[in-house]
């Protein structure tokens, strides 16, 4: 980036799936978004912003949330303000969970998936999963903050065999 470029400064995570078929139990996906601070960006994260909660500042929220993928378009909506955040995070990552409830769920089981990252109208990522299948939960983006540049996106999918409650305490770690 140039003298001139503040980063990235302000993103929307949407997710869609369809909606369960007739007599099965409705799937539940969730967007969830942890901020690291800089003494120990790997570490454990200093707050989890998920379906029921938003980042203590505000600058993470959860505009829209479905438990069965019945929206029309993008069924759940996160906005993340990178560029209001506070200066003692360096990381937020960003995955995607799906409710284990009442049986154990994969993203091959889930139809029709679909992950937007975006920063105003220019998409950073797009993905369906494809990658992980196999996977109960994933991470699908990190945002780190240098000092000279500002906020800088790493792309990429990676998923993870994990219950929602341990994925969060897991999701920040070092990715492959």
């Amino acid at each position: 980036m140039n003298g001139l470029s503040k980063g990235i400064r302000k993103v929307e995570i949407a997710l869609k799936w369809d909606p369960s078929p007739a007599g099965q139990p409705p799937t539940d996906l969730d967007i969830v978004a942890a901020t690291y601070p800089t003494a120990d960006p790997q570490g454990v994260p200093a707050h989890v912003v998920h379906f029921d909660s938003r980042s203590p500042d505000g600058t993470i929220h959860l505009n829209r949330d479905s438990k069965d993928g019945k929206g029309f378009g993008w069924d759940e909506v996160m906005t993340v303000e990178l560029d209001r955040l506070d200066a003692r995070y360096a990381r937020v990552v960003i995955g995607v969970v799906i409710q284990q409830r009442p049986d154990r769920r994969t993203f091959v089981s889930v139809l029709n998936p679909a992950v937007r990252i975006r920063e105003g109208y220019t998409d950073l990522a797009v993905d369906d999963f494809g990658g992980v299948l196999g996977a109960t939960a994933a991470t699908v983006a990190e945002f780190v903050r240098t000092p000279s540049d500002g906020w800088s996106f790493r792309p990429g999918v990676q998923g993870f065999d994990d219950d929602p409650a341990t994925f969060t305490s897991v999701m920040g770690r070092l990715r492959r």
